[in-house]
């Protein structure tokens, strides 16, 4: 558990860290190609990473995987151009507070119905009201 935290904590850096590089990129080149830059960077790294831990790839996975799960990169793509489009006009506070609070919502919705393979569970009165508290907190947050 921990070490889901630690991952987690060092993404939401990396995150921010990338919304505001990925929207100044874009400002400086356009959008669509500061995407490009982005996935196409994003995927030397990656298969350089492969290279050097030595993991082959298992093709044969691909194949046999639900086709919606293959669009994480399409929808990467889209994550990339709306976080610049939001980062740019907003601020990254407030794109950033905007983004956190519709995941909460949608994972919450995920989960709760179980889609795409994730745990169901059970809504209460106690988690939407801690849902409800988040989403004030940051809306504090952003106001004061």
């Amino acid at each position: 558990m921990i070490e889901g935290a630690l991952f987690s904590i060092l993404a939401g850096v990396m995150i921010s860290l990338q919304s505001i590089f990925n929207a100044r990129l874009g400002e400086a080149a356009s959008l669509w190609p500061a995407n490009a830059f982005v996935h196409g960077s994003g995927f030397v790294f990656t298969l350089l990473v492969l290279l050097f831990f030595r993991q082959q790839p298992v093709l044969a996975a691909f194949k046999e995987i639900n086709f919606i799960y293959l669009l994480g990169g399409v929808l990467g793509a889209g994550i990339i151009y709306t976080v610049m489009q939001g980062v740019s006009t907003l601020g990254i506070s407030y794109a950033l507070t905007i983004i956190i609070v519709t995941q909460i919502i949608a994972s919450l919705f995920i989960n709760y119905f179980g889609l795409f393979g994730e745990a169901v569970i059970d809504i209460s009165v106690i988690k939407i009201l801690g849902l409800v508290m988040m989403i004030i907190g940051l809306i504090i947050f952003q106001l004061y």
